[in-house]
């Protein structure tokens, strides 16, 4: 998380103004194994979207879709309240 924890702040940020926060933390979980295709999915799709997405955004996804432990640290980060 160290090296993209400005970029989860930003997700979490926006996705509690969104009113998303727990909506994606629950989803993130249920999809389990899932995540592994989601992040091949972003790896794929990343020439394409990285200037419709901020730099360094699509690979932070990617990377943590792919890592189960980051997961789970993303889910509990968007879980600890409304960041500021």
């Amino acid at each position: 998380m160290a090296s993209d924890q400005h970029i989860w702040q930003i997700w979490a940020y926006n996705l509690h103004r969104w009113g998303l926060a727990e909506w994606v933390a629950n989803l993130l979980e249920a999809a389990g194994p899932l995540t592994l295709i989601a992040a091949q999915v972003v790896y794929m799709v990343q020439p394409l979207a990285n200037r419709a997405v901020p730099g360094g955004h699509l690979q932070a996804l990617a990377e943590l879709l792919e890592d189960t432990k980051t997961t789970h640290s993303f889910t509990a980060f968007l879980r600890e309240g409304d960041p500021q």
